[in-house]
């Protein structure tokens, strides 16, 4: 049996997310064709996703320098607590689904926060002589993105932040089975957005089965 993360980093509704919608058809197929495996949806904006703010900086130095947890102040240890249990269950995790917005070239902030919350030194990824190496192998992950104009290919393809960005701290932590799915094109589709959600939910479904 294996575990599947579906991480969503959007504060809609799959009525009107095309991210969420697609993302939702993605999991009912792959509950269809995996039916033994377990699937924890990891909603991020109903998860407490500390930041890495001046209290954690202080706590990881005080606990990597021989403090213990039960020195640090309360905020520290809620905080510390919380990214651990984050990090442990990524780690624990076999696939991810990540489903996001772009917002501004980008995802959402809760999203970068939820990867910080996983890229830990000896824990995901370790450096070595050689540069460092991703602790985190035989995995794999399929990503959702949605966006207004078109930013897979085209004159503004270097624009094109969040899924770039994802896949490379995907591959940094030993994640290299990765594929996405972009839905495009949505803020200038017009009558044809109904045809757009129609084939990314289909791709998604389609996506699931083999995953």
């Amino acid at each position: 049996m294996s575990t599947l993360l579906y991480i969503t980093a959007h504060p809609g509704n799959p009525e009107a997310s095309y991210s969420l919608s697609a993302g939702e058809q993605f999991v009912q197929a792959y509950k269809e064709n995996h039916p033994a495996d377990e699937v924890v949806h990891v909603d991020l904006y109903q998860r407490n996703i500390p930041h890495i703010d001046a209290d954690v900086l202080d706590a990881w130095g005080k606990l990597q320098t021989g403090g213990t947890f039960e020195e640090l102040s309360a905020a520290q240890q809620q905080k510390v607590a919380q990214l651990n249990e984050l990090l442990e269950e990524f780690v624990a995790a076999d696939k991810y689904v990540f489903v996001t917005p772009m917002w501004n070239f980008s995802y959402p902030p809760v999203m970068k926060a939820y990867i910080d919350s996983f890229c830990v030194r000896a824990k995901t990824f370790k450096y070595t002589e050689n540069g460092p190496v991703g602790l985190l192998e035989n995995k794999k992950a399929f990503h959702i993105q949605a966006s207004g104009g078109v930013y897979s290919a085209g004159p503004v393809a270097d624009r094109e932040n969040g899924n770039r960005h994802l896949q490379t701290v995907l591959n940094f932590v030993g994640i290299t089975d990765v594929d996405h799915l972009f839905i495009e094109g949505v803020s200038t589709a017009g009558e044809r957005a109904p045809q757009i959600k129609a084939e990314a939910i289909e791709k998604a479904r389609k996506a699931a089965q083999n995953f």
